[in-house]
């Protein structure tokens, strides 16, 4: 039986002696230490994206897809072989889903209970549930639809098709695919949402509008938040001049015209998903700074921080395993809350003519349609939909969140 000596001194009841809090060097274990095996396996998980787009910048030849392989006859909706050409955007998006699985899936399947009182917390608000529902169908469906369905294509012979259960004036549509009754031309289930004016199938478009929404709200989300996390809590804990230069250039950037950069690098370059991704990413996240700095100013006097600063732990040890955990709630809930903000801007300027030409999203659907609503409402309607319920969506779940995430929200 261990005396009471022994357990100050470290002595467990076996005899063996273990190192104490206070016993730790934490100037000699401080790279260890910082670095979990969570960190270790995300960063073995980058070292294999990037190994792999290394061959594909220096290996594959242009116009040749990255991923080619021939399938069974037994698979016939791929045809022979499955293509897939890896995008600068498909690379970013693979990095954001290593980060997610890591720094979310992993932590919540880990605690288990504290994952279960949060999704208590959440599911009292019952739109949130139907919105985190919502969420996930479009989201499983905007990046495994793509795989499954060609892009559309243009086809003039099917232009103005009416939504399957509508009719619309035969002279409306080139040839009618669905029956034709008199002077009116039925929807089919060939094209169930309709099509356009130059033929592409709105269904097509609005699953392909959801891969880009998803893609494009979720990378840019993860830039800012990690951008601006990094920057709050390094602010909060070191202070004095490092805290006042960084919260003076996040000032500066917070008056920064993004847009009219934007604007510029779409005359210069053209309008590409990946430019504004990066762009946005890299000068917006001042917002989030300054809210993470205001958690992490209160933070930093608490005692198990005080202690461990005592104790000899280096900063990127008490950043890295105090402050950072502890202002997650704070920047899930800001997280989730921008990321409608990132679609709804992609969509303005799509619908501008000032997005990426190349990639169907919903704001240049709804676009090619506002000239035809008198005659096909279906071409902005349905996408305007999807984009309307997928905002409202993110900001249920965001309200739901912080409820949940919070302990100072009202029960």
């Amino acid at each position: 039986m261990a005396t009471e000596t022994d357990s100050r001194q470290g002595y467990g009841g076996d005899g063996t002696q273990h190192e104490t809090f206070e016993d730790i060097d934490w100037d000699d274990e401080g790279g260890r230490t910082v670095l979990s095996r969570r960190d270790l396996g995300v960063g073995a998980a980058v070292a294999v994206l990037a190994a792999v787009f290394a061959y594909d910048y220096a290996v594959v030849l242009p116009d040749t897809p990255t991923v080619e392989f021939a399938l069974p006859p037994s698979v016939p909706l791929f045809g022979d072989a499955f293509l897939w050409d890896v995008t600068q955007l498909d690379w970013l998006f693979l990095l954001t889903l290593v980060v997610m699985v890591f720094y979310v899936v992993v932590p919540l399947s880990d605690n288990r209970r504290l994952t279960a009182y949060y999704w208590r917390q959440f599911r009292k608000n019952r739109l949130a549930v139907v919105s985190l529902g919502y969420l996930v169908v479009v989201f499983l469906v905007g990046i495994v639809g793509p795989v499954f369905i060609p892009a559309p294509e243009l086809e003039l012979t099917r232009q103005y098709q009416p939504p399957l259960f509508t009719t619309v004036d035969s002279s409306v549509p080139l040839q009618c695919v669905g029956e034709v009754t008199g002077d009116v031309c039925h929807g089919s289930l060939a094209h169930p949402l309709g099509t356009t004016s130059d033929g592409k199938d709105i269904l097509v478009l609005v699953i392909y509008g959801m891969q880009v929404s998803m893609k494009l709200g979720l990378i840019t989300t993860l830039l800012v938040i990690s951008i601006g996390t990094a920057v709050g809590t390094v602010a909060a804990y070191s202070g004095g001049m490092v805290d006042e230069a960084l919260m003076r250039y996040v000032d500066i950037q917070l008056t920064f015209p993004t847009f009219l950069l934007y604007l510029l690098l779409v005359f210069l370059f053209g309008g590409s998903l990946f430019m504004f991704i990066v762009l946005f990413g890299l000068t917006s996240w001042g917002g989030i700074a300054r809210l993470v700095r205001s958690e992490a100013l209160q933070l930093r006097e608490e005692e198990y921080v005080l202690a461990a600063k005592s104790a000899g732990a280096n900063a990127a040890y008490v950043i890295r395993r105090h402050l950072v955990p502890n202002v997650s709630s704070t920047v899930i809930t800001a997280a989730t809350l921008a990321i409608p903000g990132y679609i709804l801007a992609e969509a303005a300027l799509s619908f501008l003519q000032l997005g990426d030409p190349t990639i169907p999203s919903w704001g240049q659907v709804i676009a090619a349609g506002r000239s035809d609503l008198d005659s096909a409402w279906w071409i902005s309607t349905f996408p305007g939909f999807f984009l309307f319920f997928t905002i409202l969506a993110f900001n249920f779940m965001g309200d739901a969140l912080r409820d949940a995430l919070d302990p100072r929200a009202d029960r």
